[in-house]
């Protein structure tokens, strides 16, 4: 037989293995280029009126927990009670919110509705912070060290096991 006949099967052979390969990968877990980095410097309005801006120098001196929401996302109403049980499970922590490409009225009310579990919440209207962080929709956490380095990432809604099996076993090392 000769080469020129092997070639369509060693070229499906070797499709169907990247598509198997893919096929094992989580969605969920995107590689952040700023993972091991300092957060970018930014500067947010606070999200109500009695609240404080929040800042990147907020994120240095604690561990702290950045979770971007939006009160639209669907997916944000479904972790908020984590987040609740998260906050008085770990008062420690400093628990942070970036309300992203939001209407300032909605997110408050939904904030008032749902309870806040936020020491802060700053307001990024046009996205620019979510840019600049490599936020590629809503929710997504981040888990910051003392430094202002963020150690970890999360896109997509938190759920039980994330929380128990990996956050918060890190920010107990951290």
């Amino acid at each position: 037989m000769k080469l020129k006949h092997l070639l369509p099967l060693l070229a499906f052979v070797g499709l169907a293995l990247l598509l198997g390969r893919g096929l094992q990968l989580n969605p969920r877990e995107i590689p952040s280029p700023l993972i091991g980095k300092r957060v970018p410097a930014f500067e947010l309005p606070a999200l109500q009126e009695d609240g404080r801006p929040l800042r990147q120098a907020d994120l240095i001196g604690q561990v702290s927990l950045l979770n971007v929401w939006a009160s639209w996302c669907g997916p944000c109403r479904e972790e908020h009670p984590l987040l609740l049980g998260l906050a008085k499970r770990r008062p420690q922590l400093q628990l942070l919110g970036l309300n992203y490409k939001d209407e300032r009225g909605r997110a408050s009310q939904w904030l008032g509705e749902l309870g806040n579990p936020y020491q802060a919440v700053g307001r990024d209207e046009r996205g620019q912070v979510g840019i600049d962080l490599g936020v590629y929709g809503v929710p997504e956490t981040f888990v910051i060290d003392r430094q202002g380095i963020i150690r970890y990432k999360h896109v997509g809604p938190l759920t039980a096991e994330l929380l128990r099996d990996t956050i918060e076993p890190l920010l107990d090392r951290l």
